[in-house]
């Protein structure tokens, strides 16, 4: 346990001139909420918070108030082990509780609601040394209980030794519309196996959980940050119920079992909501399921957020606040590229432009723009679903993916006609987008005078920053280096960052992803160029001349900085050469 020394905090002030202060509120409005909250029994700062008030500075009011500490981030943050063996994860997890340290001999715990007595008085009957508190935003907080509780075993051990008397039969019943995770009291073993699954799967930020069978075993796979880990082993009698289980979450045929089905879920973790995508399809050794799991509670990331450096930052934000013209993000599926848009979007909707998307799913619900999931059953296609935008006054409008020529040529009318149009194709690099389109039976005129600006993006692993060490490159690395492009001499003091594994990172030295981009805006000797079909090879030199940074000259940057290993970009860059 590390020793910790809170500073002393700044002197109490009047709650509401603090908030009024720190919000700019006006102090009537804030009394009638506190009256609210005293006549309601619901604490002053979650009324604050439920009416859209920054939790920040509802968080900094309060510390100052309280004279309580206020931490920002709780990165790079111990936690000690006392802790975790002491409370339980589902009550840290619902009273959004974390410790951070040891003053003397009481614990320092973050918590994200300085008014939650009842949950301050049920830790510190578990703690006998006694506890002080600090604020902290629930962001960080969950982040680094994920963190703290990821390696103690989360009942899936015990589920699997409760499986002899599984009853298939009865995992037909009703399920809730969105059940919880933690709530596995009373529950069946079988619902209690996969509901423990998922809930280490969401700890450990896997992206998908897959259920493989095999002649003597069912087993099951996390993908973190891209890269499949083995987890849980099941044995083979308890397959088929396992399987039956998912089908129920996904409303699927239990019986039908010579057929792919799709199904979708949503499930809960306390307050925070998950959208589960099920597909599963017959193999040899039985069932295959594979879980895409998208975190509701997550949120959309700012363009700022997603690995964009200053330069390729302001080139995208100028493009995206164009009047009309077809922007476009390319890369292979799981490249970030659904993200990058949601952020464009996000940042330019300010209420007064009307902004329509039509998405294959929709994954994240974005405020106050209209988006439609497309329904190919019913006709509604991205082709169809782009025309009918036509009609609805559109400002701007996002197109989930062009994939045949009926979409392209709408979306391209739609931009040359005044509009603004987002969406995404599937290509290796940005210049060689261009020759796709043109592939794709687009006059090459139309592809020259609408399209604006093309972003390709790969995501790459983080090196870990529990293990994160400077060092002398090895003579491999610097071979690597230099096949990268590299000059020794960019090197900081001729060091590079390495991870060598920690329990963080899984012993992989990586953890958490960022991007690196490729952003080629359509400058007027291009236009000349793709007017002449010229191919994707002299598109990218000319751009290169004009100042585009390549995928890995970007990557490169990033190793420079410490962020990931040139073994990343070689692995994610060796196709755009």
């Amino acid at each position: 346990m590390s020793d910790f020394e809170p500073p002393t905090a700044a002197p109490a002030a009047d709650i509401i001139a603090l908030l009024c202060a720190e919000t700019g509120m006006e102090e009537v409005e804030l009394k009638k909420l506190r009256d609210q909250a005293a006549a309601t029994g619901t604490s002053f700062d979650r009324i604050l918070l439920n009416r859209g008030v920054d939790e920040i500075q509802v968080l900094k009011s309060f510390a100052a108030d309280m004279e309580l500490e206020y931490w920002e981030s709780l990165e790079g943050t111990q936690v000690p082990r006392g802790f975790v063996e002491i409370v339980p994860l589902a009550l840290a997890r619902a009273y959004d509780m974390i410790a951070v340290g040891v003053h003397g001999r009481r614990l320092v715990v973050a918590t994200a609601h300085p008014l939650d007595l009842h949950a301050q008085d049920d830790l510190a009957a578990l703690v006998p040394e006694g506890v002080d508190f600090v604020l902290a935003p629930r962001g960080e907080i969950l982040e680094l209980l994920n963190r703290a509780f990821r390696h103690k075993a989360d009942g899936v051990d015990e589920a699997l030794e409760d499986l002899e008397d599984t009853d298939i039969a009865s995992l037909a019943a009703e399920i809730e519309e969105s059940e919880d995770l933690l709530d596995v009291a009373n529950k069946a073993p079988i619902i209690k196996l996969v509901n423990s699954i998922l809930f280490q799967s969401l700890k450990l930020r896997a992206s998908d959980v897959h259920f493989q069978p095999y002649a003597d075993r069912l087993q099951v796979r996390f993908r973190i940050d891209g890269i499949l880990y083995a987890m849980e082993t099941i044995p083979k009698a308890a397959q088929d119920a396992v399987l039956s289980r998912i089908k129920v979450m996904g409303k699927m045929d239990i019986a039908e079992r010579r057929l792919p089905q799709d199904g979708r879920a949503s499930i809960r973790i306390g307050d925070g909501e998950v959208d589960v995508r099920i597909s599963v399809v017959p193999t040899a050794n039985g069932e295959r399921a594979v879980l895409r799991l998208l975190d509701k509670t997550a949120g959309v990331f700012a363009l700022d957020e997603i690995g964009l450096d200053e330069q390729n930052l302001k080139t995208l934000r100028h493009y995206i606040n164009y009047p009309h013209g077809i922007v476009l993000v390319t890369g292979p599926t799981g490249s970030g590229k659904t993200t990058t848009l949601y952020g464009s979007l996000t940042e330019i909707s300010t209420g007064e432009k009307n902004i329509l998307t039509i998405e294959d799913p929709v994954e994240y619900q974005l405020d106050s723009i209209s988006q439609v999931q497309v329904n190919a059953k019913k006709g509604l296609t991205f082709a169809a679903g782009l025309r009918s935008f036509l009609r609805q006054d559109p400002d701007v409008m996002m197109v989930g993916e062009i994939r045949d020529l009926d979409t392209c040529e709408i979306a391209i009318r739609a931009a040359i006609t005044g509009h603004l149009v987002f969406s995404t194709v599937h290509t290796n690099d940005a210049p060689s987008t261009v020759t796709r389109l043109i592939d794709l039976g687009i006059e090459p005129y139309l592809v020259s005078s609408s399209l604006v600006l093309v972003v390709a993006q790969r995501l790459v692993r983080k090196l870990c920053g529990s293990c994160k060490e400077w060092r002398e490159p090895t003579a491999s690395e610097r071979a690597t280096l230099r096949d990268l492009g590299l000059d020794l001499s960019e090197l900081r003091d001729g060091k590079i960052a390495h991870s060598p594994g920690c329990d963080d990172c899984f012993q992989s030295g990586h953890q958490g992803r960022t991007a690196i981009y490729e952003l080629l805006p359509m400058s007027e000797d291009l236009r000349s160029l793709v007017m002449r079909q010229a191919p994707a090879s002299e598109l990218k030199a000319q751009a290169v001349k004009e100042g585009m940074r390549t995928l890995r000259m970007d990557g490169m940057s990033k190793v420079v900085a410490g962020l990931t290993s040139a073994e990343e970009i070689m692995r994610v860059t060796q196709l755009d050469v």
